[in-house]
């Protein structure tokens, strides 16, 4: 048998990465070094304490990382790296899953008055980041989703987010411009880019950029999508009453007057 190796320290984080503790990772290649092992060979390739060998292969063998015969001894033998990584990745997306599901109905558990960010107002930096939050509120949408945003924005960026909004949801939009044919699944009113920031402060933030719009979901939740000088997008995000009350009004406004100007 071959006597350890040193294993480069890169390749053992990323392997600690993947949910491997030092062991597990020294055992499995160890064992991708040859073509199967004892235990007593598993502790002599790789350099694992003899006593912490059994408990490391049986940790390996439920990660489905290594194989074991039904001979006596039993004979190790590791699990090509393809698919050995394959079956780590799908364990701990299977995982974040199952963390995620957990997490997120303790978060729900809370009410409304137990939830200190309700007041808050969250600055969310680059397009992606905006995007995800945004698909969020629209997925999760029960009652009414309303947008008022630039035609270049809407039909970019924005537009395929809203395929996930349940169909008893009525989509209210309203846009200063749109090429194309016009979509029967929302309620489509166009305005000129100065009604849509009706508001002063609306005005300062969303008139100098081409790319920029306001977003409520369930008169719950409000998002500010602004493009910054230097193409970099940012938005503000809050479920506070001041900031959605705020939003409601303006949208309101621009609607009234959208319905207006089609009478």
């Amino acid at each position: 048998m071959k006597a350890p190796r040193d294993v480069p320290t890169p390749l053992l984080e990323s392997l600690k990465s993947l949910g491997l503790t030092k062991y597990e990772a020294l055992v499995y290649i160890g064992l991708l070094r040859t073509a199967g092992a004892t235990a007593t060979e598993v502790h002599e390739i790789s350099g694992v304490p003899r006593a912490s060998v059994y408990p490391v292969l049986d940790r390996l063998v439920q990660k489905e990382l290594v194989s074991v015969s039904h001979t006596t001894p039993k004979r190790f033998a590791a699990i090509p790296p393809d698919q050995g990584v394959e079956n780590l990745m799908r364990r701990i997306e299977s995982d974040a899953q199952s963390a995620r599901t957990a997490l997120d109905a303790l978060y729900r558990e809370k009410g409304p008055e137990s939830r200190g960010d309700q007041e808050l107002i969250w600055t969310i930096y680059g397009e992606e980041n905006i995007k995800t939050r945004l698909a969020e509120m629209f997925k999760s949408a029960e009652r009414s989703v309303e947008l008022l945003a630039t035609g270049d924005l809407l039909q970019r960026s924005v537009l395929s987010l809203l395929d996930p909004v349940p169909g008893s949801v009525p989509v209210e939009i309203v846009t200063d411009h749109w090429t194309g044919e016009q979509p029967s699944r929302f309620r489509l009113h166009l305005l000129p880019l100065a009604a849509l920031c009706e508001t002063p402060f609306l005005a300062k933030k969303l008139l100098p950029y081409e790319r920029s719009g306001v977003f409520l979901v369930d008169d719950t939740r409000a998002l500010l999508w602004m493009e910054g000088a230097e193409g970099q997008p940012s938005a503000l995000y809050s479920e506070s009453a001041g900031l959605v009350l705020f939003v409601r009004r303006h949208i309101t406004t621009v609607m009234e007057w959208a319905k207006a100007a089609v009478q």
